[in-house]
This record gives C-alpha cells, sequence and structure tokens, in this order.
C-alpha cells in the first residue's frame, strides 16, 4: 500500500479567514488558501485545482500505462482537466471533472488511441475516487 499525505490549517472565520496548503514531498509548502480565492476568484490555490491537477496527472500517467500495454509509446500526453463546484441542497459538491487530452503517440490509430484513453479515464486512480460526471475531450495528434 502507498500512503501520501497533504495538510492544511485554517485560521478565522470562513470568509475571513486564511488557510495553507502543504504536502509531504514539500512541493506545496504553506502555500495560501482562502474563501476569496475559491468561490471569487482572487489569485492563489484552492482546493479544487488541486483535484484538477491530480485528475490531469493521473489520467495522463495511466494513459502512458495504457499505451504502453498496447505497444505504443507516446512522445507527448497534455492533459488539462477543468472540475466543476456547483451549490447543491446540502451546500457544495464537486459534480463534474471534464478531461481534455492531446496526445502524440506514433503508429497508433484513432481508434486505438480512442480506446487507451477511455480505459485511461475509466481506471486511473483519481477518476475513481471521484464521485463526480468525468467527461473527456481526446485528439491524436
Amino acid at each position: 500500500m502507498i500512503r501520501k499525505k497533504g495538510s492544511a490549517n485554517w485560521q478565522g472565520g470562513l470568509k475571513d479567514g486564511t488557510g495553507t496548503i502543504s504536502t509531504e514531498s514539500g512541493v506545496l509548502d504553506a502555500v495560501n488558501y482562502g474563501f476569496n480565492k475559491r468561490f471569487e476568484g482572487a489569485p492563489g490555490s484552492n482546493p479544487e485545482e488541486l483535484i484538477a491537477a491530480a485528475h490531469a496527472s493521473c489520467f495522463s500517467m495511466a494513459l502512458s500505462m495504457v499505451l504502453g500495454e498496447a505497444g505504443f509509446t507516446a512522445d507527448d500526453i497534455s492533459t488539462e482537466a477543468t472540475v466543476s463546484l456547483e451549490k447543491q441542497d446540502g451546500g457544495f459538491a464537486v459534480t463534474k471533472s471534464h478531461l481534455v487530452v492531446t496526445a502524440k503517440v506514433p503508429n497508433a490509430s484513432e481508434a486505438e488511441f480512442a480506446e487507451a484513453a477511455n480505459t485511461a479515464k475509466a481506471n486511473c486512480p483519481i477518476s475513481k475516487l471521484l464521485n463526480a460526471e468525468i467527461t473527456m475531450e481526446a485528439t491524436l495528434v
């Protein structure tokens, strides 16, 4: 079993408070986040962009693995994830993650690439974690 840690600290009220996010690796070290960064577009980090980055990176690695199992090696896989946070009856929920992937995979057909991309989308660990609709646009260049 692999275990990774992240941590957060919050001080103050919801709208006037501030927090910091850190990761075990130190890549994020006391990165500031807050209500205005999450809901009002102010500069800084927020949980949804971290989920989007996690989903994009996990999917890219999963796609590389699936392509490798099919005998292909990608020259490039670029993935952007957009996570949607929506107000619902019980508060807010992440309802969707939309992946946009562009990949250069020598000798792969459109059909082979589409199958690999759909397999990666369904099976990457972050896709499995999310209780949200996951959509995708996949382009082979």
